[in-house]
């Protein structure tokens, strides 16, 4: 056999970028917007990086009325608090962060597919 280098396709990660040291993921100065596919058709989006002076159940009550689905705040021992909505909102959330004043729009990173 030859010296070649096979190359062989894995499955795509959403997350890689993030997971890469130079990309400022770490950064507590971004907000980071992200999709996870549930089951079938169903995903899930996830709001993290916010200030801690503002008050995310007011901020999660303002996504449910302006984007008509569910939501919720989930404490996680590292991220700290995080907000999930249902549904592919990433473009929602920005438009609507950058809106309300609540973060500059170079500040928002949005991940997925």
């Amino acid at each position: 056999m030859s010296d070649l280098d096979i190359q062989i396709p894995g499955a795509f990660d959403p997350f890689a970028e993030a997971n890469a040291e130079d990309s400022g993921a770490g950064s507590k100065d971004y907000v980071h917007v992200r999709v996870q596919q549930r089951n079938g058709r169903k995903s899930l989006t996830t709001v993290q990086g916010l200030k801690k002076e503002f008050n995310y159940n007011k901020i999660l009550k303002d996504f449910k009325k302006e984007f008509c689905c569910n939501g919720t705040v989930v404490q996680d021992p590292e991220l700290g608090q995080v907000i999930q909505l249902q549904g592919d909102q990433r473009k929602n959330v920005s438009q609507f962060l950058v809106q309300a004043g609540v973060v500059k729009k170079d500040l928002i990173k949005i991940h997925g597919f």
